[in-house]
């Protein structure tokens, strides 16, 4: 069996977190006075390190950038994990793989506490060998050291790993520990983004998605 380990970013890949996150982001940056009146502007938050987009997208210096983050968690932690939804046909993707024997691991930026509360909400928890986040400190938030955790801790034979993520940070990721990946198209990275990293494959729907390991079907950049 071709990719019996599979290793699957979060946000945008198997749920849809728009609302949670842009709102939380909009809360965090009313602390400094910036008001967002169109939540959806602020959706390049969602996949990358929170802090990094802070500084990145509003020039936020690194302390600020810090408590970005903490203001951002005010809201998070108590509304916006739970502004989510599960993208269609995601339970019967990951039905279909453990059926298949696969092993399955979620390697993702947010804080892994916050990434299992989700999987439990949406009761797809137990679909997983091991939930890779990063620390609420903000360390560990790099996809490239996320993935390489998950590769060292169950010794995963990379020929035998595919990362599976909507952003280029999950591609490049999995590039940088030696691993084929997997880009999304309905997740939140736009084609040029997706089709400029190259990954190894790339399908538009869950359902192609499914059929990827199920029949075979690959398509390469």
């Amino acid at each position: 069996m071709q990719y019996p380990n599979v290793l699957f970013d979060l946000d945008g890949t198997l749920t849809d977190p728009k609302a949670g996150i842009t709102k939380s982001v909009q809360f965090a940056l009313t602390h400094w006075g910036i008001q967002v009146a169109d939540p959806d502007t602020l959706i390049p938050y969602i996949g990358p390190p929170l802090a990094s987009s802070f500084r990145e997208i509003h020039s936020f210096s690194e302390r600020d950038s810090v408590l970005a983050v903490e203001k951002y968690r005010e809201y998070f932690q108590d509304r916006g994990i739970y502004e989510n939804e599960l993208y269609d046909g995601i339970h019967e993707l990951l039905e279909a793989l453990k059926g298949q024997g696969r092993k399955l691991f979620v390697a993702t930026s947010k804080p892994t506490v916050f990434a299992v509360e989700v999987l439990k909400h949406f009761g797809i928890d137990a679909y997983f060998e091991y939930v890779c986040g990063s620390h609420l400190d903000g360390t560990l938030s790099d996809k490239a050291e996320i993935i390489a955790t998950v590769i060292e801790k169950f010794s995963l034979r990379k020929e035998e790993s595919i990362m599976i993520g909507d952003r280029k940070h999950d591609i490049i990721g999995a590039q940088k520990n030696g691993i084929d990946s997997v880009a999304v198209g309905f997740g939140y990275g736009s084609e040029e983004e997706l089709t400029a990293i190259r990954p190894t494959y790339h399908v538009r729907t869950v359902e192609e998605l499914r059929a990827f390991f199920e029949e075979g079907r690959q398509e390469s950049f």
